[in-house]
């Protein structure tokens, strides 16, 4: 058959559907193993990745890891380069465009970016997580865990679960404040006497800011009392009391002027301002006399000066370097010191209020136990329906709870899985009892059922080990998980391709003696194609007419 007559008898493409949430509408990569550049747009609905065995399916996935904050290995980087680059565009119902990038360089260095501004990787990783999932081949490994197989159930009940969280903060927060008062207890009594210490002998001096340079200058000049009197009495003798003196020689010179200032306008003014010389000379010698007379030290007020300079400058040496400082340090070791009298009067109080806040926690963790029993049987069978399906008839699971010794973290009781996939045996812990391919199933079911919290969903052969009736089953859940979601598949089987809404072929070229990896949306005859080679490794007759059953029943 030519491929002109294969592409008149492709079915048609059902209209694809559109998740509600940021779609992952474009990811360009640059330089990431055997890829070199790359745009792929992307669409909403059921996408699937194909391609040979080795064509590089799976660097899709580790170029979306990138963003998602996962270790940026420098084997990553195309031979010969100096940096790869990963840059994913979402866009929002209202046509508005975000985008997230990460180059990492071989230097092991790196750099992440939201909308072009520089962020941490942590912030990266927030940023998308928010809005893609990645469910990677290794990923059911993590149901092994308790902590894991909790979250599936307290999903169901996030209420009941966010009031038991509150009361527990707020228990664990006042009993390690109680436990912190009992174990420092003497250390609170030493640190009590010294602020009290502190604080006393700050306010006992009571510093004022500032009086520090008045009492120097006093002092200085009560050392120079003598110094000050002797002085004074000179300049007293040359000014009046001496044999020849200033206020003398003014005098006569006043008188002297008497008969020319009766004839001379000038010296008349000339008289004038002598006269008043002379009066500011005798005003100078009162103070003068004062001054010489005042010349007796006064041991007390010398004494009281220095021991204050002194108790200051020992408040500075302690508390300092200023007196601004020490009044800094009083106001802190007031609030400290309040502080701890307040710790020591709550002591006995916070006992009680430990005992009623456990009381708290207890009464939200048999509410959140008794939400997770009623929530526990619905989801198991949803759960376990779809195991079934996926090719383990006899299969059965559900969870239980079992009471924890104190109430913790989580609740009063630890979750587990219990699951069999054979008849007749009893039920026994996930972890234990479930094999490689059965916990990828059980995987699988839950990734399907439950879906993902972000707006697009990435699952790396999660199908691997599983065909026939099974692969069908697992199309089914995709295609079901896809009327909410974006969901994009890694996969080798063509069950799981014929469901998309939109199919993409991972290919490997030789260009210029090096290999590139490209990735296309297929044409309806193209994916015809691929859909035979998918199922038989060739493209004849019997493998086209096979495949185009498959795309045919995608309704």
């Amino acid at each position: 058959m030519t491929r002109k007559a294969r592409a008149a008898t492709a079915p048609p493409v059902p209209p694809t559907p559109t998740p509600a949430g940021p779609q992952l509408s474009r990811l360009e990569v640059r330089n990431l193993a055997t890829i070199r550049d790359l745009t792929l747009e992307l669409q909403g609905g059921f996408s699937a990745f194909t391609g040979e065995t080795g064509a590089g399916k799976s660097i899709i996935v580790d170029a979306l890891g990138l963003l998602l904050g996962s270790r940026a290995n420098t084997d990553l980087i195309r031979t010969g380069e100096d940096s790869l680059l990963v840059t994913g565009f979402w866009s929002e119902a209202g046509g508005e465009e975000f985008s997230a990038s990460r180059r990492v360089t071989t230097q092991g260095r790196g750099t992440a970016r939201l909308d072009g501004e520089v962020v941490s990787v942590r912030e990266l990783q927030e940023w998308t997580s928010a809005r893609l999932t990645i469910h990677w081949q290794h990923s059911a490994v993590s149901l092994l865990t308790p902590a894991n197989q909790r979250a599936l159930l307290d999903r169901q009940v996030p209420d009941e679960l966010g009031t038991y969280q509150a009361a527990y903060r707020a228990w664990t927060d006042a009993r390690t404040r109680l436990e912190t008062l009992r174990t420092n207890e003497r250390e609170r009594a030493r640190q009590l006497d010294l602020l009290t210490f502190q604080v006393r002998e700050i306010a006992e001096v009571n510093p004022q800011p500032g009086e520090e340079e008045p009492l120097t200058a006093e002092l200085t000049r009560l050392s120079n009392l003598e110094t000050i009197a002797l002085g004074a009495a000179g300049a007293l003798e040359l000014l009046s009391e001496g044999e020849t003196n200033a206020a003398a020689l003014i005098t006569e010179a006043v008188r002297a002027l008497n008969a020319g200032a009766k004839y001379d306008e000038t010296s008349a003014q000339l008289q004038h301002e002598l006269r008043e010389a002379l009066d500011s000379v005798q005003a100078v010698v009162g103070e003068l006399r004062g001054v010489a007379e005042d010349s007796a030290p006064d041991p007390e007020e010398l004494a009281r000066v220095e021991a204050r300079l002194a108790a200051l400058g020992k408040l500075r040496t302690k508390y300092g370097p200023t007196l601004e400082d020490v009044l800094a340090f009083q106001a802190g070791a007031e609030e400290e010191l309040a502080a701890l009298m307040r710790d020591e009067q709550d002591a006995g109080t916070l006992e009680a209020e430990v005992s009623r806040l456990e009381r708290e926690v207890r009464r939200a963790g048999e509410a959140l136990d008794a939400a997770r029993e009623r929530r526990a049987g619905p989801l198991a069978a949803q759960l376990v329906n779809v195991i079934r399906e996926l090719g383990m008839p006899p299969a059965r699971l559900e969870f239980r709870l079992s009471p924890l010794a104190q109430p913790g973290p989580s609740g009063l009781s630890d979750v587990t899985l219990h699951f069999t996939a054979n008849p007749g045996e009893a039920l026994g812990p996930l972890a234990d009892v479930a094999s490689g391919g059965e916990l990828s199933r059980v995987m699988l079911a839950i990734s399907t059922v439950l879906g993902a919290e972000t707006p697009a969903v990435v699952f790396d052969e999660v199908d691997a080990g599983i065909g026939g009736a099974a692969a069908l089953a697992v199309a089914d859940q995709l295609a079901r998980l896809a009327r909410e979601r974006q969901v994009l598949v890694v996969t080798h089987l063509a069950q799981i391709a014929a469901r998309a809404d939109h199919h993409y072929k991972v290919e490997k070229q030789v260009e210029d003696g090096r290999t590139v990896s490209r990735v296309r949306r297929l044409t309806p005859e193209e994916r015809l194609e691929e859909i035979a080679r998918m199922l038989a490794g060739n493209t004849s007759e019997a493998a086209l007419i096979h495949a185009r059953e498959l795309l045919a029943g995608r309704g």
